[in-house]
């Protein structure tokens, strides 16, 4: 990957205050207006002495990952491909690969400090504890945050035009919301729903990183769930994308 490429897109990046504020403050925001409710600073007996405001900090942290997996980063590669800026990179020493490898370093990383912006914030603002398994927590936040981009990657390879890539994006990313437990949290769904959703990259993810929240190891079976998917996901994405 060029670092010429990854400086220019992190600029681009910058000067995008729609995705700067979906993907790095809009999580923290729905975590704060959450937060001031006062029912939601009550523990509840039915999320097991939990708050719902503690429960809401790790959909607070898939949040902006889904944003910029699903929403950001399709529309960016399509708009690229529909203009021809693929194509004409193709034709220079730098491949269209280091572009595509520069984007996710982009959004990933946007994508973690998004997390770690919605931890200190629930830290310091509502009291909610930090993960008491950082390193169990922190595997499943990287597997979360690479398969919101091979699913992103995978948008962008259906997608022939950025409208088509904001239709299939948006299909996915309401599903992608709930399994993630922003309408419902993972802990109060039905057990039925609860073990359905776990096998859906972001249910997985939300029920891996509530464990080690709570101090437990992830589960390998979660964990699993996640690879599983990055590795299909890739695998989609690599055969179906096209650089014109």
């Amino acid at each position: 990957m060029s670092t010429a490429v990854l400086r220019t897109e992190v600029r681009l990046f910058g000067r995008e205050p729609g995705a700067v504020f979906w993907i790095l403050l809009f999580p923290t925001l729905l975590l704060v207006i959450l937060g001031s409710i006062p029912g939601f600073r009550e523990h509840q007996s039915d999320l097991g002495g939990l708050r719902t405001i503690d429960v809401y900090v790790p959909v607070a942290v898939l949040l902006g990952l889904i944003v910029g997996g699903l929403q950001s980063m399709p529309q960016t590669l399509t708009g690229y491909r529909e203009r021809g800026i693929l194509r004409r990179m193709a034709t220079t020493p730098v491949r269209p690969s280091a572009l595509l490898s520069a984007q996710m370093v982009v959004y990933g990383a946007a994508a973690l400090a998004s997390a770690l912006l919605a931890l200190a914030v629930g830290r310091l603002g509502f009291d909610v504890r930090l993960p008491k398994q950082p390193l169990g927590y922190g595997l499943a936040l990287v597997l979360a945050v690479l398969a919101a981009l091979a699913l992103g990657s995978v948008v962008s390879a259906l997608s022939r035009t950025t409208k088509i890539a904001g239709a299939i994006g948006s299909a996915v990313f309401f599903p992608a919301m709930f399994c993630a437990g922003v309408w419902l949290p993972v802990q109060s769904m039905p057990r039925l729903m609860g073990r359905i959703v776990g096998y859906t990259p972001f249910g997985a993810a939300a029920q891996a990183l509530n464990r080690a929240a709570a101090g437990h190891w992830p589960g390998w079976g979660h964990l699993g769930v996640l690879v599983v998917w990055i590795l299909l996901l890739t695998g989609a994405a690599g055969r179906w994308f096209r650089w014109e």
